[in-house]
């Protein structure tokens, strides 16, 4: 019997972190529920407790489900019958046992039927998820799309969807279209309101994940003439109410599970969701925040799983006499490999701490004025999660694709047969820096955040911590390391020059994202010794990779860059 939450010590340091205590505080509102449902917490301690006995059931679950029906689900896959969506047989086993559990809505207040967990615990079930099957976290995951009707539907749209969600009914976000996948200003799909008020949408949508849920929110042209993304608004579009018909499932490399689908709109009933013109402005990027958060996620389980498979494999195959993990070589990568996932969930949760916090402050700030202080601090952790979302999902999902090589590697010419699951791993990996918004794209993102210098104080804070004597010289690496990125930023940053300026962002967020992850191990380690030699992994490795970006922008002339752009012969 596994279960993927007991056999992983890390989930458990997580959520005793510090801060937890605070961000539970707020969220249970000072424990106001506890007398009016059986199940809401008394205390912190009861708080954590609860949150502990559930991810120990999303854990046997995906242990004893989930990943057992992951290999049937990858090579069955969904298909489509009369324009809707028939999951493989093992999704419909996964997706019975997770209501049945009540695993749905996690997240949403226990009034509209939810848990009304923090974000945090929240994603450490989609960490587990993803282990056990990248594919499925994305039909599971998607219950985060609620969150957008919490936050800026109306109350009668919240009671009418959300029970619904956490009743086990499935949802997705339908953004792109064949003619605007990351330029989401370009969506045409129409939204047309009619005389009595109500609204229907026209078009076509592609590469929407879990296209025929029972609820979408979806991204529209309300504004007639509007060319740009002030024309557009968010609509809830309600299966029951029919017009919306599956074209086709994309046949797709990996995560072959979840269904990505072309659907058709043929005066689709739709309600609007808050305010016109607000739909991408506003409203998406908030939903896409928490959907990167979501990848980030799935990238760490996905990292956690390449690397056990990866571990196991080299402990039993011989080679020479030995098992291959007594190799150098091997033992190196497997080392790698490991402080890697570490490291990026060091971020992932991180980022969902303050996620945690500036959202609750939100919330709060329906019911009553916030005080002085409380503004500041919610202004104050807005700003980190706004810096440290891209920064998990970038590199969070680059190391995922470097982690499943590897395990395949490992595997030597057996990872490249389909008798292993480091093959499935490899190919549900790859997507994870293309969808959502590309490493690419977060760059674009998180790079402002290296110019008015978020990282860079957050990385002083973090240099004030007292370490034991054993980490010292790790930190004192870890500061001269950060005296190369603040060099390096000043030098970029003094060049009036924008493309050289966006030539070398990349660069300068690498070395942010390596510096701030290895001050998270460094105060993982004091609380907890098992990180060590993460810690010390990972900035040897981190130390390599950051001065190599300091040597290249230290040696580059601006003039240099026509040397990368693309010339016809």
């Amino acid at each position: 019997m596994a279960n993927f939450y007991t056999d992983n010590n890390a989930l458990k340091h997580y959520l005793s972190h510090p801060l937890m205590e605070k961000i539970v505080e707020l969220k249970e509102r000072n424990y106001a529920d506890a007398d009016k449902y059986d199940y809401a917490p008394q205390n912190y301690n009861d708080a954590v407790d609860s949150y502990d006995k559930v991810l120990e059931i999303v854990g046997e679950i995906c242990g004893d489900v989930v990943a057992e029906n992951a290999e049937d689900v990858d090579h069955q896959g969904p298909h489509v019958e009369n324009n809707r969506v028939v999951y493989a047989d093992g999704t419909k086993r996964n997706l019975d046992a997770c209501r049945k559990a009540g695993l749905m809505g996690m997240a949403m207040p226990r009034r509209l039927g939810g848990l009304n967990f923090p974000i945090t615990p929240y994603i450490m079930a989609a960490d587990i998820v993803s282990r056990a099957d990248a594919g499925f976290e994305n039909l599971w995951g998607l219950q985060d799309c609620a969150e957008t009707i919490y936050e800026f539907a109306s109350d009668e749209q919240k009671e009418k969807y959300i029970p619904r969600v956490c009743a086990g009914e499935t949802m997705s976000m339908d953004l792109t279209e064949p003619d605007a996948g990351s330029d989401l200003q370009s969506v045409m799909l129409k939204a047309t309101q009619k005389e009595d008020g109500s609204w229907v949408l026209n078009g076509v949508k592609r590469f929407i994940t879990n296209g025929d849920s029972d609820i979408h929110l979806v991204l529209a042209r309300s504004e007639e003439g509007s060319r740009d993304g002030r024309g557009l608004s968010m609509f809830i579009y309600d299966k029951r109410n029919g017009g919306v018909n599956v074209r086709r499932i994309e046949n797709k490399m990996g995560i072959k599970g979840s269904p990505t689908c072309e659907l058709v709109y043929k005066d689709a009933p739709a309600e609007l969701v808050g305010s016109r013109r607000m739909g991408l402005i506003k409203y998406v990027m908030a939903l896409m925040n928490g959907a990167r958060l979501g990848i980030a996620a799935q990238s760490v389980g996905l990292s956690e799983a390449a690397y056990r498979e990866a571990l196991a494999y080299a402990k039993d195959r011989l080679q020479f006499g030995k098992p291959i993990i007594e190799f150098a070589a091997v033992a190196e990568m497997l080392s790698v490999m490991k402080a890697k996932t570490d490291a990026s969930r060091a971020l992932l949760y991180a980022c969902a701490r303050f996620v945690d916090m500036y959202k609750v402050y939100d919330d709060i700030a329906k019911e009553r004025a916030l005080t002085l202080d409380e503004k500041k601090e919610a202004k104050q952790y807005s700003r980190l999660a706004d810096a440290f979302t891209p920064l998990a999902k970038g590199l969070s999902s680059e190391f995922c694709n470097q982690n499943t090589y590897d395990c395949i590697q490992i595997h030597g010419g057996s990872g490249f047969m389909k008798d292993y699951a480091c093959e499935r791993l490899y190919r549900d990996a790859r997507i994870t820096s293309i969808y959502e918004g590309t490493t690419q794209l977060q760059v674009v993102a998180a790079i402002r955040h290296v110019t008015t210098g978020t990282y860079l104080n957050w990385i002083k804070e973090a240099e004030q911590q007292e370490v034991c004597a054993e980490d010292e010289a790790v930190k004192n690496v870890l500061v001269f390391m950060t005296q190369q990125y603040a060099n390096a930023v000043e030098m970029v940053t003094g060049v009036k020059d924008s493309n050289f300026q966006d030539f070398m962002a990349r660069r300068l967020v690498e070395m942010a994202g390596h510096i701030i992850m290895g001050y998270l191990l460094l105060e993982d380690t004091q609380r907890n010794a098992d990180f060590r030699r993460s810690l010390h992994v990972y900035v040897k490795y981190a130390q390599a990779e950051v001065a190599k970006h300091a040597d290249f922008i230290g040696n580059f002339r601006p003039e240099q860059i026509e040397n990368y752009l693309y010339k016809e012969n």
